[in-house]
């Protein structure tokens, strides 16, 4: 399997399959194939998985691309202006969470499943829900960034405090919990919610410079009123 990122505000993959290789994504996912790539649409992992990600954030169904003969090629676009993040899972033995949202596509070897966030608090105010989901398996994973994506590695022990729409993925060796802002200045007047993720090492963390959710909200006072 071979692939290119293509664009730079709104960007595709494109992934060149040899025969027989897979590649997967939600519905609606695919932007454009070649010849030689036939589609499955099913509710992969069965009901149960299917529902996991039904509350998730992700769709029900997943499409299923499979190249017929060698060189057929697919490509999937991205949902909003940003970036497209390549992770190769063969070098992440415990695999990676994702918030809602962050999934694009992924080789068949690549399985999804729903992770619960273990603290309560982190699911009741983190902004995300109680759901998360984890990627594991050998292949490629391709993540879907708001803006651009920032990495950071964190050494044992060492804290990074961010925006909860702006975290995209982790490995499960970074706990994850939520942090109440304080003061009440800063609650009211800081303009960044009442609170934050932290994120504390060690482990690999991926960020994103733009919260897509803020983004439409600030939009909402310059849309045009109905007359």
């Amino acid at each position: 399997m071979e692939y290119k990122v293509i664009g730079q505000t709104v960007p595709v993959i494109e992934v060149k399959l040899n025969a027989g290789e897979k590649m997967y994504t939600q519905s609606g996912g695919m932007a454009y194939q070649t010849d030689g790539i036939e589609m499955n649409t099913n509710a992969r992992g069965g009901v149960m998985k299917s529902i996991g990600r039904a509350f998730a954030g992700e769709s029900i169904f997943m499409a299923n691309y499979t190249a017929k003969k060698d060189g057929a090629m697919v490509a999937f676009a991205s949902t909003a202006p940003g970036n497209i993040v390549p992770v190769d899972l063969s070098e992440v033995p415990g695999g990676f969470i994702m918030q809602k949202g962050a999934f694009l596509c992924a080789e068949d070897s690549v399985e999804i499943k729903v992770k619960f966030t273990k603290r309560f608090s982190a699911g009741l105010f983190g902004g995300e829900g109680f759901i998360l989901q984890q990627a594991e398996g050998k292949g490629k994973l391709f993540l879907e960034v708001d803006g651009d994506s920032i990495e950071k590695v964190l050494e044992p022990g060492e804290i990074l405090k961010v925006d909860t729409g702006n975290v995209v993925a982790f490995e499960p060796t970074v706990s994850y919990e939520i942090e109440r802002v304080k003061g009440l200045g800063n609650i009211f007047l800081g303009g960044e919610g009442l609170f934050l993720t932290k994120l504390v090492g060690p482990g690999k963390v991926i960020l994103q410079s733009q919260n897509i959710k803020d983004f439409a909200g600030r939009l909402i006072p310059y849309m045009p009123a109905k007359g």
